[in-house]
């Protein structure tokens, strides 16, 4: 804003010494009158913007005691451009037009130089003299009119693009819940009651044990399940999230629910970013989803540790005591972690351990990400 105003005074500076060199050319120094008139011309200019009309009357002594047309033209160029009362510019127009004809004094014209060929003449050259500014006012005012016609019409269209985008984002959220609801959930429930029936049956402590954890992270997930598909069936609301984010402090409970023997070792500092929290959670509650699907009967260490102004954790695991059943796997998971943590600057590493287990480790700066 404040270098469109720069811009706007220099033009209005150089327009009037432009008015001003336009008077010095056409007007005698020792016309006092003629000159007094010219610099009040010139110097009027620069209220154009505010004053078109004031400004216009200003110049017209200028017209009628001088030469000089630069002041008068440029006025009603203004008036014209800013102007939509038709009727008020065909006005201006007309007087600057007469008033630039007319000699001065106007005792010194001859009753017979209107009918005269150099007197039609003249009268043609005014009007033509005060019709051009007119005209050229009133096309920059159509042109910017234009523009924002345009404009309006590209947001509208952009805004109708939103919508329908909006529009088809919503059925297929509104799709995915019932997808959820009747196929996943139904099925979630039924793993549950078939634990929970497990663990009442069951023969010896360490059937009963499995049960009950399997049962508690069934009644888990169908609660995330049913926040999930409120929250998607609440398309075109605010963003909310799917479910309180974890920290740091839920760590411990992740590890003793996970469902494999597993030990948490940290030197955490009191204060990280909730960012940064969430993706050494996220990486733990990954790392220990695939030890138990990929690595039956191993146990697992996870540590958690600051070094030289990064945030290292690593999740390794021992060889699996036993074969791995065929569950389905979109590999999403480590790709997910990948791009969270490049997204902080960090990077997620992996692979096997030479006593044929596998680690995973995520390294984020610290500093960065306060």
């Amino acid at each position: 804003m404040n270098a469109r105003r720069t811009r706007a005074l220099l033009l209005d500076t150089a327009l009037v010494a432009f008015a001003l060199a336009d008077a010095w050319a056409h007007v005698d120094a020792g016309e006092q009158p003629a000159t007094a008139c010219a610099l009040l011309g010139a110097l009027a200019l620069m209220l154009r913007r505010h004053l078109p009309l004031t400004t216009f009357l200003l110049t017209l002594p200028t017209a009628l005691v001088t030469e000089a047309a630069v002041a008068p033209m440029a006025a009603l160029y203004t008036l014209s451009s800013l102007s939509r009362n038709r009727l008020l510019l065909g006005g201006c127009a007309l007087s600057y037009a007469i008033t630039d004809f007319l000699p001065w004094p106007w005792s010194s014209l001859r009753s017979t130089e209107l009918v005269q060929t150099d007197g039609l003449f003249h009268v043609s050259l005014a009007l033509a003299t005060a019709a051009a500014p007119v005209f050229l006012g009133q096309l920059v005012q159509a042109r910017h009119e234009l523009s924002l016609r345009l404009a309006e019409i590209s947001e509208a269209r952009e805004h109708e693009r939103l919508l329908t985008a909006q529009s088809v984002l919503a059925k297929e959220r509104a799709q995915l819940a019932r997808e959820m609801h009747d196929v996943v959930s139904h099925q979630v429930s039924l793993i549950a009651v078939q634990a929970g029936a497990l663990q009442v049956g069951g023969r010896d402590a360490e059937t009963r044990q499995a049960a009950a954890t399997i049962r508690r992270l069934s009644v888990q997930t169908l609660e995330e399940l049913r926040h999930m598909v409120s929250v998607l069936r609440a398309s075109g609301s605010s963003p909310t999230e799917l479910t309180p984010q974890p920290s740091l402090a839920d760590l411990k409970r992740l590890v003793d629910a996970s469902g494999i023997e597993a030990q948490l070792e940290t030197d955490l500092p009191d204060e990280l970013a909730p960012t940064v929290q969430r993706a050494v959670y996220r990486t733990v509650q990954e790392a220990l989803t695939n030890v138990r699907k990929h690595a039956p009967g191993a146990t697992a260490t996870v540590r958690i540790h600051r070094r030289d102004g990064a945030l290292r954790t690593t999740i390794t695991n021992t060889a699996p005591t036993r074969s791995a059943l065929a569950l389905p796997s979109a590999n999403h998971g480590l790709v997910g972690l990948t791009q969270r943590a490049e997204l902080l600057g960090g990077t997620v590493t992996s692979g096997p351990t030479p006593q044929g287990g596998y680690e995973l480790c995520l390294e984020l700066p610290v500093e960065r990400n306060r």
